[in-house]
């Protein structure tokens, strides 16, 4: 991931919740540090809260325990896989969109299960101009899509509309 020359005031603002509207809780997960702390603080500069898991275990447990309206891993992380922790989270059912930041593009595994391709892919290296962009993309597809009240036995589906983001 790159900063570009550019400063935070020059990053796209989120959509600013409303005061009737809680913020939008986002889950980064990435094995680098700084590319994990990185997305985590232009997340919050952009009006989300923002909490961040260091491989795919950690995320699961900590969807597991709270709810989030994104959540944003890499893939090639020791163990417990971006590819395995997307499989999991449909195993359990969570309409959670997921966007994967990865430096290397898992096309055998979506082509093999088509499934487990996330709502968007952001190819490494990107800006933060790009996060900002694709996050502030994929949660507008996903609150449009959501009924004002889900039906109790079944959570609203996204579309089956998926991208791939290059900077």
């Amino acid at each position: 991931m790159t900063a570009n020359n550019s400063t935070v005031a020059e990053w796209p603002a989120a959509e600013r919740p409303s005061s009737d509207r809680v913020r939008e809780r986002i889950l980064v997960v990435d094995d680098n540090e700084t590319i994990r702390r990185l997305n985590a603080e232009v997340l919050r500069c952009s009006g989300y809260e923002v909490d961040t898991a260091i491989d795919g275990a950690e995320a699961w447990a900590e969807l597991n325990d709270r709810e989030y309206d994104l959540l944003v891993t890499d893939n090639e992380m020791p163990g417990f896989t971006g590819i395995d922790l997307i499989s999991e989270v449909h195993a359990a059912h969570m309409t959670l969109p997921i966007i994967m930041a990865t430096g290397n593009f898992p096309a055998e595994k979506f082509a093999n299960a088509p499934w487990l391709r996330p709502n968007a892919i952001l190819l490494k290296p990107y800006t933060v101009t790009n996060l900002v962009e694709v996050v502030q993309e994929v949660l507008r597809t996903a609150r449009r899509s959501r009924p004002e009240s889900p039906p109790n036995w079944l959570s609203a589906a996204l579309p089956d509309e998926r991208r791939t983001y290059t900077a």
